[in-house]
């Protein structure tokens, strides 16, 4: 079965958004809803396609942006975070298509 890309699209188009300032902060919050849960279903559907690379890279992202736990960085250091998850999103649609 393939992977349904369009939630990590919406995710990665979410993080690019969230890279400059001036948004209230909670765009950052549902921002962080939204990637661990997006981070969370592709970790299950990573797993059950044996695809041990991505699960990986999508657990370091949905721990990352952990909601409930949150990790809090400095606003540059989550700019380059938001970047770098934003590219493996874009990614992960482009290799699972």
């Amino acid at each position: 079965m393939k992977n349904n890309t369009t939630f990590a699209l919406i995710a990665g188009i979410a993080l690019l958004l969230g890279i400059p300032t001036g948004w209230p902060y909670v765009y950052y919050q549902l921002l962080r809803w939204l990637v661990a849960i997006v981070g969370g279903v592709y970790v299950y559907q990573s797993y059950n396609e044996k695809e041990n690379g991505w699960m990986w890279v999508m657990i370091a992202i949905t721990v990352l942006f952990n909601p409930i736990a949150p990790v809090y960085l400095a606003k540059e250091t989550w700019v380059l975070v938001d970047f770098v998850a934003a590219v493996v999103m874009f990614v992960y649609c482009a290799k699972m298509k």
